[in-house]
């Protein structure tokens, strides 16, 4: 089973990409495939047939997901790097930049 480092919940900001400088909050990963969907960032235009629940129909905004590799984590504004340490007898994520527990 695959460990990231980055989780549901947390604000990062994309590295690379068409989307480059852009944060936001990452709504899910996937696993199998290593990418996140992030909260606004890389918003693609999906046309839908009308159906039950959208009976209209028409162009739907979502997001589309970007590689994990191009996201970092944000602390204070600044894209950090994480790791793990064990702090008695729990694992902890912190910022390799500031060395504080996230």
């Amino acid at each position: 089973m695959k460990k990231f480092k980055i989780k549901s919940g947390d604000t990062v900001k994309v590295l690379a990409g068409d989307h480059k400088g852009s944060e936001g909050k990452v709504l899910q990963i996937l696993k199998d495939k290593d990418r996140v969907l992030v909260e606004g960032v890389n918003m693609v235009s999906k046309h839908t047939k009308p159906s039950a629940t959208n009976p209209q129909g028409g162009i739907v905004k979502k997001e589309a997901p970007l590689h994990i590799s191009n996201v970092a984590l944000v602390e204070n504004g600044e894209a950090v790097r994480v790791g793990y340490k064990v702090e008695g007898d729990k694992k902890v994520r912190f910022s390799k930049k500031s060395d504080k527990a996230i």
